[in-house]
Protein backbone atom coordinates (compact mmCIF):
# COMPACT_ATOMS: atom_id res chain seq x y z
CA UNK A 1 0.00 0.00 0.00
CA UNK A 2 1.57 3.17 -1.28
CA UNK A 3 2.68 5.66 2.24
CA UNK A 4 0.92 9.05 2.11
CA UNK A 5 1.05 11.82 4.93
CA UNK A 6 -2.17 13.76 5.99
CA UNK A 7 -2.19 17.22 7.13
CA UNK A 8 -5.43 19.05 7.89
CA UNK A 9 -6.98 22.33 7.45
CA UNK A 10 -8.75 23.39 10.56
CA UNK A 11 -12.01 24.93 9.94
CA UNK A 12 -14.28 23.99 12.21
CA UNK A 13 -17.00 21.83 10.39
CA UNK A 14 -15.71 22.69 6.96
CA UNK A 15 -12.40 21.14 7.89
CA UNK A 16 -10.45 18.62 5.14
CA UNK A 17 -7.62 16.77 4.49
CA UNK A 18 -5.18 16.99 2.69
CA UNK A 19 -2.96 13.54 1.87
CA UNK A 20 0.29 13.52 0.24
CA UNK A 21 2.51 10.50 -1.35
CA UNK A 22 2.87 8.35 -4.16
CA UNK A 23 0.40 6.37 -5.89
CA UNK A 24 -2.58 7.95 -4.34
CA UNK A 25 -4.89 7.85 -7.79
CA UNK A 26 -4.92 4.27 -7.18
CA UNK A 27 -6.63 4.94 -3.60
CA UNK A 28 -8.22 8.01 -4.53
CA UNK A 29 -12.05 6.06 -4.65
CA UNK A 30 -11.01 4.67 -1.01
CA UNK A 31 -10.34 7.95 0.29
CA UNK A 32 -12.99 9.84 -1.09
CA UNK A 33 -15.96 8.06 -0.25
CA UNK A 34 -16.07 8.51 3.42
CA UNK A 35 -16.32 12.48 2.95
CA UNK A 36 -19.02 12.63 0.03
CA UNK A 37 -22.58 11.96 0.31
CA UNK A 38 -23.41 10.26 -2.86
CA UNK A 39 -22.21 7.33 -4.53
CA UNK A 40 -22.69 9.33 -7.39
CA UNK A 41 -19.15 11.77 -8.60
CA UNK A 42 -18.46 13.99 -11.84
CA UNK A 43 -14.86 14.35 -13.07
CA UNK A 44 -14.24 17.70 -14.58
CA UNK A 45 -10.54 16.77 -16.57
CA UNK A 46 -8.93 19.17 -19.21
CA UNK A 47 -7.41 17.15 -22.62
CA UNK A 48 -3.97 16.87 -21.22
CA UNK A 49 -4.88 14.99 -17.97
CA UNK A 50 -7.86 12.99 -19.59
CA UNK A 51 -5.13 10.83 -20.87
CA UNK A 52 -2.58 10.58 -18.33
CA UNK A 53 -4.77 9.96 -15.43
CA UNK A 54 -8.89 10.04 -15.64
CA UNK A 55 -8.82 6.13 -16.89
CA UNK A 56 -6.90 5.05 -13.89
CA UNK A 57 -9.15 7.39 -11.74
CA UNK A 58 -12.32 5.97 -12.64
CA UNK A 59 -11.01 2.72 -11.99
CA UNK A 60 -10.05 3.78 -8.15
CA UNK A 61 -13.71 5.13 -8.20
CA UNK A 62 -15.58 2.36 -9.75
CA UNK A 63 -13.26 -0.23 -7.03
CA UNK A 64 -15.16 1.97 -4.08
CA UNK A 65 -18.43 1.35 -5.55
CA UNK A 66 -18.36 4.90 -7.11
CA UNK A 67 -20.46 5.89 -9.95
CA UNK A 68 -18.76 8.41 -11.87
CA UNK A 69 -19.16 10.74 -15.25
CA UNK A 70 -16.52 13.07 -16.80
CA UNK A 71 -16.12 16.34 -18.24
CA UNK A 72 -13.20 16.78 -20.41
CA UNK A 73 -12.27 20.39 -21.21
CA UNK A 74 -9.46 22.23 -23.47
CA UNK A 75 -6.35 22.82 -21.16
CA UNK A 76 -4.82 26.35 -21.09
CA UNK A 77 -5.10 29.18 -18.69
CA UNK A 78 -8.07 30.54 -21.15
CA UNK A 79 -10.72 28.03 -20.35
CA UNK A 80 -10.89 29.96 -16.88
CA UNK A 81 -13.61 32.15 -18.67
CA UNK A 82 -16.74 32.84 -18.02
CA UNK A 83 -17.72 31.19 -21.13
CA UNK A 84 -16.09 27.99 -19.99
CA UNK A 85 -17.94 28.41 -16.83
CA UNK A 86 -20.74 28.36 -18.23
CA UNK A 87 -20.14 25.46 -20.76
CA UNK A 88 -18.85 23.62 -17.62
CA UNK A 89 -22.13 24.57 -15.29
CA UNK A 90 -24.54 23.38 -18.32
CA UNK A 91 -22.94 20.14 -18.66
CA UNK A 92 -23.21 19.45 -14.95
CA UNK A 93 -26.84 20.84 -15.29
CA UNK A 94 -27.77 18.56 -18.20
CA UNK A 95 -26.56 15.38 -15.98
CA UNK A 96 -29.37 15.96 -13.94
CA UNK A 97 -27.44 15.99 -10.45
CA UNK A 98 -28.90 16.70 -6.65
CA UNK A 99 -27.40 18.18 -4.13
CA UNK A 100 -25.85 15.11 -2.84
CA UNK A 101 -23.53 14.83 -6.42
CA UNK A 102 -19.79 15.44 -6.14
CA UNK A 103 -17.32 17.36 -8.27
CA UNK A 104 -13.80 15.69 -9.06
CA UNK A 105 -11.49 18.28 -10.27
CA UNK A 106 -8.38 16.25 -11.71
CA UNK A 107 -5.89 18.82 -12.63
CA UNK A 108 -3.90 21.70 -12.41
CA UNK A 109 -4.98 25.35 -11.18
CA UNK A 110 -7.34 26.24 -13.47
CA UNK A 111 -8.94 23.28 -13.58
CA UNK A 112 -9.07 23.06 -9.46
CA UNK A 113 -10.20 27.18 -9.52
CA UNK A 114 -12.80 26.44 -12.45
CA UNK A 115 -14.58 23.06 -10.95
CA UNK A 116 -14.54 24.31 -7.75
CA UNK A 117 -16.58 27.73 -8.41
CA UNK A 118 -18.88 25.29 -10.44
CA UNK A 119 -19.11 23.41 -7.14
CA UNK A 120 -19.91 26.47 -4.96
CA UNK A 121 -22.70 27.98 -7.64
CA UNK A 122 -24.28 24.63 -8.88
CA UNK A 123 -27.46 24.17 -6.69
CA UNK A 124 -26.17 26.73 -4.70
CA UNK A 125 -23.14 24.43 -3.58
CA UNK A 126 -22.27 20.72 -3.98
CA UNK A 127 -19.39 18.50 -2.41
CA UNK A 128 -15.99 18.59 -4.48
CA UNK A 129 -12.56 16.89 -3.94
CA UNK A 130 -9.23 18.63 -5.56
CA UNK A 131 -6.70 16.29 -6.98
CA UNK A 132 -3.94 18.53 -8.46
CA UNK A 133 -1.58 17.20 -10.67
CA UNK A 134 0.88 19.81 -11.06
CA UNK A 135 3.18 20.58 -8.97
CA UNK A 136 1.80 24.50 -8.45
CA UNK A 137 -1.90 23.46 -7.85
CA UNK A 138 -0.84 20.70 -5.38
CA UNK A 139 1.22 23.63 -3.25
CA UNK A 140 -0.98 26.37 -3.75
CA UNK A 141 -4.20 26.84 -5.84
CA UNK A 142 -6.13 23.59 -4.51
CA UNK A 143 -5.73 24.05 -0.37
CA UNK A 144 -7.30 26.99 1.15
CA UNK A 145 -10.75 27.66 -1.10
CA UNK A 146 -10.52 30.19 -3.67
CA UNK A 147 -12.56 29.82 -6.48
CA UNK A 148 -12.58 31.35 -9.34
CA UNK A 149 -12.14 32.47 -12.74
CA UNK A 150 -10.60 35.67 -14.97
CA UNK A 151 -12.27 38.27 -16.43
CA UNK A 152 -10.97 40.88 -19.22
CA UNK A 153 -10.69 43.22 -16.19
CA UNK A 154 -8.06 41.01 -14.46
CA UNK A 155 -7.04 37.72 -12.85
CA UNK A 156 -9.60 35.58 -10.69
CA UNK A 157 -12.24 38.72 -10.25
CA UNK A 158 -15.20 36.03 -10.06
CA UNK A 159 -15.00 33.45 -7.61
CA UNK A 160 -15.70 32.62 -4.38
CA UNK A 161 -14.33 30.85 -0.76
CA UNK A 162 -15.56 27.79 -0.91
CA UNK A 163 -13.38 24.78 0.55
CA UNK A 164 -12.79 21.06 -0.85
CA UNK A 165 -13.98 18.54 0.64
CA UNK A 166 -10.73 16.20 0.54
CA UNK A 167 -6.80 17.55 -1.45
CA UNK A 168 -5.01 14.55 -2.92
CA UNK A 169 -1.48 15.73 -3.82
CA UNK A 170 -0.70 12.90 -5.74
CA UNK A 171 3.64 13.53 -6.38
CA UNK A 172 3.72 10.71 -9.26
CA UNK A 173 1.44 12.76 -11.23
CA UNK A 174 5.06 15.72 -11.28
CA UNK A 175 6.78 13.11 -13.23
CA UNK A 176 4.40 14.14 -16.39
CA UNK A 177 4.84 17.54 -16.37
CA UNK A 178 7.23 19.16 -18.75
CA UNK A 179 10.25 20.93 -17.09
CA UNK A 180 8.74 24.50 -17.36
CA UNK A 181 5.78 23.38 -15.86
CA UNK A 182 7.66 22.17 -12.77
CA UNK A 183 9.79 25.63 -12.06
CA UNK A 184 6.45 27.33 -12.15
CA UNK A 185 5.27 25.52 -9.30
CA UNK A 186 8.96 25.92 -7.81
CA UNK A 187 8.63 29.39 -7.70
CA UNK A 188 5.37 29.38 -5.07
CA UNK A 189 7.21 26.72 -3.17
CA UNK A 190 10.10 28.90 -2.48
CA UNK A 191 7.65 31.77 -1.61
CA UNK A 192 6.55 29.82 1.62
CA UNK A 193 10.45 30.67 2.56
CA UNK A 194 10.05 34.03 1.59
CA UNK A 195 7.17 34.92 3.58
CA UNK A 196 7.95 33.32 7.51
CA UNK A 197 10.81 30.65 6.90
CA UNK A 198 13.85 31.48 6.07
CA UNK A 199 14.98 27.62 7.18
CA UNK A 200 12.75 26.18 4.43
CA UNK A 201 14.44 29.09 1.98
CA UNK A 202 18.11 28.33 3.18
CA UNK A 203 16.89 24.57 2.71
CA UNK A 204 15.66 24.68 -1.07
CA UNK A 205 18.76 27.12 -1.96
CA UNK A 206 20.56 23.38 -1.36
CA UNK A 207 18.19 21.49 -3.08
CA UNK A 208 15.66 23.10 -5.22
CA UNK A 209 18.14 22.33 -8.68
CA UNK A 210 17.41 18.69 -7.19
CA UNK A 211 13.74 18.73 -6.70
CA UNK A 212 13.19 20.79 -10.15
CA UNK A 213 15.06 17.95 -12.03
CA UNK A 214 12.37 15.33 -10.42
CA UNK A 215 14.13 14.25 -6.84
CA UNK A 216 10.82 12.99 -5.70
CA UNK A 217 11.90 13.25 -1.97
CA UNK A 218 12.20 16.53 -2.18
CA UNK A 219 9.65 16.83 -3.46
CA UNK A 220 7.47 15.01 -1.41
CA UNK A 221 9.01 17.22 1.39
CA UNK A 222 8.27 20.69 -0.58
CA UNK A 223 4.84 19.60 -1.25
CA UNK A 224 4.05 18.70 2.63
CA UNK A 225 6.03 21.81 4.03
CA UNK A 226 4.16 24.09 1.57
CA UNK A 227 0.33 22.38 1.84
CA UNK A 228 1.52 22.70 6.18
CA UNK A 229 1.96 26.30 5.67
CA UNK A 230 -0.89 27.63 3.66
CA UNK A 231 -3.15 25.41 6.08
CA UNK A 232 -1.88 26.92 8.96
CA UNK A 233 -2.76 30.49 7.19
CA UNK A 234 -6.01 29.59 6.00
CA UNK A 235 -7.23 28.12 9.94
CA UNK A 236 -6.42 31.30 10.84
CA UNK A 237 -7.90 33.61 8.17
CA UNK A 238 -9.67 31.96 5.66
CA UNK A 239 -11.49 34.70 3.65
CA UNK A 240 -8.36 36.94 3.60
CA UNK A 241 -9.42 39.40 6.11
CA UNK A 242 -5.49 40.16 7.49
CA UNK A 243 -2.62 37.62 7.37
CA UNK A 244 -3.63 34.89 4.46
CA UNK A 245 -2.65 38.47 2.47
CA UNK A 246 0.67 37.33 2.51
CA UNK A 247 0.53 34.43 0.49
CA UNK A 248 0.12 36.80 -2.32
CA UNK A 249 3.47 37.68 -2.04
CA UNK A 250 4.60 38.60 -5.96
CA UNK A 251 1.01 38.49 -7.23
CA UNK A 252 0.35 41.81 -7.39
CA UNK A 253 3.42 42.54 -9.81
CA UNK A 254 2.71 39.24 -11.30
CA UNK A 255 -1.35 39.30 -11.41
CA UNK A 256 -0.30 42.37 -13.70
CA UNK A 257 2.27 40.84 -15.96
CA UNK A 258 0.08 38.06 -16.61
CA UNK A 259 -2.87 40.27 -17.56
CA UNK A 260 -0.53 42.19 -20.01
CA UNK A 261 0.40 38.54 -22.21
CA UNK A 262 -3.24 38.27 -21.79
CA UNK A 263 -3.15 35.20 -18.94
CA UNK A 264 -1.28 32.82 -22.20
CA UNK A 265 1.44 30.68 -22.51
CA UNK A 266 4.03 33.58 -23.43
CA UNK A 267 4.11 33.64 -19.07
CA UNK A 268 3.04 30.61 -16.53
CA UNK A 269 1.35 31.68 -13.62
CA UNK A 270 4.06 30.72 -10.86
CA UNK A 271 6.78 32.19 -13.90
CA UNK A 272 4.68 35.55 -13.04
CA UNK A 273 4.71 35.63 -9.38
CA UNK A 274 8.29 34.63 -9.40
CA UNK A 275 9.21 37.84 -11.11
CA UNK A 276 6.56 39.29 -8.84
CA UNK A 277 8.69 38.47 -5.71
CA UNK A 278 11.90 39.66 -7.01
CA UNK A 279 9.98 42.56 -8.03
CA UNK A 280 8.71 42.77 -4.48
CA UNK A 281 12.02 42.69 -2.64
CA UNK A 282 13.25 45.01 -5.21
CA UNK A 283 10.58 47.84 -4.26
CA UNK A 284 11.11 46.91 -0.52
CA UNK A 285 15.22 47.27 -0.56
CA UNK A 286 14.25 50.82 -3.06
CA UNK A 287 12.12 51.55 0.08
CA UNK A 288 14.82 51.16 2.77
CA UNK A 289 12.77 47.90 4.29
CA UNK A 290 15.14 45.06 3.47
CA UNK A 291 18.86 44.93 2.01
CA UNK A 292 20.01 44.48 -1.77
CA UNK A 293 21.65 41.52 -0.69
CA UNK A 294 18.38 40.16 0.34
CA UNK A 295 17.28 41.05 -3.15
CA UNK A 296 20.18 39.34 -4.80
CA UNK A 297 19.69 36.16 -3.05
CA UNK A 298 16.09 35.92 -3.82
CA UNK A 299 16.57 36.32 -7.75
CA UNK A 300 20.30 34.00 -7.74
CA UNK A 301 18.28 31.45 -6.24
CA UNK A 302 14.63 32.11 -8.89
CA UNK A 303 18.07 32.01 -11.34
CA UNK A 304 20.05 28.59 -10.27
CA UNK A 305 16.67 26.82 -10.76
CA UNK A 306 16.04 28.41 -14.46
CA UNK A 307 13.42 30.87 -13.61
CA UNK A 308 12.62 34.19 -14.78
CA UNK A 309 14.04 37.23 -13.00
CA UNK A 310 13.25 39.98 -14.88
CA UNK A 311 10.33 40.75 -17.13
CA UNK A 312 13.20 41.19 -20.23
CA UNK A 313 13.48 37.47 -19.56
CA UNK A 314 10.25 36.44 -21.33
CA UNK A 315 10.57 36.40 -25.05
CA UNK A 316 8.66 38.14 -27.47
CA UNK A 317 6.71 40.71 -25.21
CA UNK A 318 7.46 44.76 -25.58
CA UNK A 319 6.42 45.78 -22.07
CA UNK A 320 5.36 49.31 -21.20
CA UNK A 321 4.85 50.67 -17.59
CA UNK A 322 1.43 52.80 -18.17
CA UNK A 323 0.00 49.72 -19.38
CA UNK A 324 0.81 47.60 -16.54
CA UNK A 325 -0.16 50.05 -13.78
CA UNK A 326 -3.75 50.36 -15.82
CA UNK A 327 -4.13 46.54 -14.74
CA UNK A 328 -2.77 47.13 -11.46
CA UNK A 329 -5.76 49.50 -11.13
CA UNK A 330 -8.03 46.46 -11.72
CA UNK A 331 -6.47 43.94 -8.89
CA UNK A 332 -8.56 42.88 -6.51
CA UNK A 333 -6.40 43.60 -3.54
CA UNK A 334 -7.49 47.49 -3.53
CA UNK A 335 -8.86 48.62 -0.53
CA UNK A 336 -10.04 52.10 -0.73
CA UNK A 337 -8.59 53.35 -3.82
CA UNK A 338 -5.03 52.09 -2.55
CA UNK A 339 -3.07 48.88 -4.02
CA UNK A 340 -1.79 46.71 -1.96
CA UNK A 341 1.62 45.20 -2.15
CA UNK A 342 2.79 42.24 0.01
CA UNK A 343 6.77 43.47 1.23
CA UNK A 344 9.82 42.13 3.36
CA UNK A 345 11.80 43.24 5.85
CA UNK A 346 14.15 40.46 5.65
CA UNK A 347 14.08 36.80 3.95
CA UNK A 348 11.56 35.01 6.25
CA UNK A 349 9.91 38.75 7.15
CA UNK A 350 7.08 39.98 4.85
CA UNK A 351 4.24 42.14 5.70
CA UNK A 352 1.12 43.82 3.98
CA UNK A 353 1.57 47.14 2.82
CA UNK A 354 -1.53 49.83 1.93
CA UNK A 355 0.47 52.99 1.67
CA UNK A 356 2.99 52.53 -1.42
CA UNK A 357 3.37 55.63 -3.25
CA UNK A 358 2.71 54.38 -6.72
CA UNK A 359 5.63 56.59 -8.21
CA UNK A 360 8.05 53.97 -6.51
CA UNK A 361 5.81 51.28 -7.87
CA UNK A 362 6.37 53.05 -11.13
CA UNK A 363 10.15 53.36 -10.79
CA UNK A 364 10.57 49.99 -10.51
CA UNK A 365 8.74 48.92 -12.92
CA UNK A 366 10.14 51.37 -15.08
CA UNK A 367 13.48 49.86 -14.60
CA UNK A 368 12.90 46.07 -14.56
CA UNK A 369 11.56 46.08 -18.27
CA UNK A 370 14.07 48.72 -19.60
CA UNK A 371 16.42 46.73 -21.69
CA UNK A 372 19.77 48.08 -21.68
Amino acid sequence: MPKYETLNVELGERSYDIHVGDGLLAQAGALIKPVIRSQRVIVVTDENVAPLYLASLEISLDTAGLNSESIILPAGEQTKSIDYFEQLFDQILAMKIDRQCALIALGGGVIGDLTGFAAASVLRGIDFVQIPTTLLSQVDSSVGGKTGINSQHGKNLVGAFYQPRLVLADIDTLDSLPKREVLAGYAEVAKYGLIDNPDFFTWLEQIGCELCNGNKNHQHQAVVMSCRSKAKIVAEDETEQGRRALLNLGHTFGHTLEAETGFSEKLLHGEAVGLGICLAFDLSAHLGLCTQDDVNRVCAHYAAVGLPTSPTDVAGITWNTDALLDHMQSDKKIEDGKITFILAHAIGETFVARDIDMADARLIIDNAIRCD
